[in-house]
């Protein structure tokens, strides 16, 4: 099933969404809904050979090349979600947090279950890439956060990183982000891009966005290798990231330690999760199963609507 442009686009507006919330991957996003492969072989297209094609075949030829209405489309879609996340899902987060964790928890369980299903066969190989991602990405939930800094170096890093983890289904580049201390910060400065245009924020914003792309460059053309050449493995690894990263997800969390942010405000630092019994306030059972139920049915819808054999490597 051939995709048309706003298909495409929509898919990258749930991606941008999904990008900004720590904890949720916008690869995830891209996979279950079949355009991951595609995206892959978009970002690799982009090589020195391109000079060649141009001297060739003209801007049409590259356009054609490097996947052009596809990567505009979705681009498209993402900068919107993007926004969107920014102003809304962080809204969400802050007034509503057992929904909307419960609501991407249903969503990545779904999507874990999906994946898995689309091996062939399971082989001890495969059950060990399972387990040991799944307890790398466990890892990642549980490990204390760092201090950031706002220097241009390390920003470029960060950018390199979060990109890389967003094209892996189940580690999240937010979550990342907010491990190396640097969350608060870019979001902060995008958002103050959005608001007053600063060349201050645009700056970091600006690098920030140059380590994406070598991060993109670098880090799409080893997943396009290891997918052609250790399919079911490959599988197998990104459904125990998702599986690993369902414990940040968990709806019940205490707070065990707080910081105090750039706008001087204290919010949570270090959270544990809980059962619902010792959850120190109302546990909201019945909002939690129906934002769970949400989830798993948005993974229903996005699965009915993918094209056919979307996880084939010569689609």
């Amino acid at each position: 099933m051939k995709l048309n442009w706003y298909q495409i686009a929509i898919r990258g507006m749930a991606m941008g969404m999904a990008e900004v919330v720590p904890g949720v991957s916008g690869g995830t996003i891209a996979f279950i809904t079949g355009i991951y492969e595609r995206l892959l072989d978009a970002i690799k297209s982009f090589h020195p050979s391109l000079i060649g094609v141009f001297r060739r075949e003209g801007f049409n030829g590259v356009w054609l090349a490097i996947h052009g209405w596809f990567l505009l489309s979705l681009l498209s879609g993402m900068a919107v979600g993007i926004v969107i996340g920014i102003f809304g899902i962080t809204w969400l987060i802050d007034h509503h947090p057992q929904a909307i964790w419960s609501f991407f928890f249903g969503l990545i369980l779904a999507s874990a279950i999906w994946i898995s299903r689309q091996m062939d066969q399971w082989t001890w190989r495969d059950g060990v890439g399972l387990v040991l991602a799944s307890l790398l990405a466990y890892w990642i939930t549980i490990a204390s956060p760092a201090t950031g800094t706002e220097a241009l170096w390390f920003v470029l890093i960060c950018g390199m990183i979060a990109i890389s983890a967003m094209l892996l289904p189940g580690i999240s580049g937010s979550f990342l982000l907010l491990l190396m201390g640097m969350y608060t910060v870019v979001i902060g400065h995008v958002k103050g891009l959005l608001e007053t245009f600063s060349m201050e924020h645009a700056l970091v914003v600006g690098v920030f966005a140059v380590g994406c792309l070598i991060g993109l460059a670098g880090f799409s053309r080893i997943l396009t290798w290891i997918f052609h050449h250790f399919h079911n493995l490959a599988l197998a690894i990104l459904t125990g990231f998702m599986v690993g990263s369902l414990n940040r997800l968990w709806p019940w969390k205490v707070v065990i330690s707080t910081r105090t942010n750039s706008h001087g405000i204290e919010v949570p630092f270090l959270e544990k999760s809980v059962l619902p019994s010792d959850f120190p306030g109302e546990p909201q059972l019945l909002t939690v199963g129906i934002c769970v139920l949400l989830g798993f049915g948005l993974v229903w819808l996005m699965d009915s609507q993918s094209p056919e054999k979307a996880l084939d490597p010569d689609q």
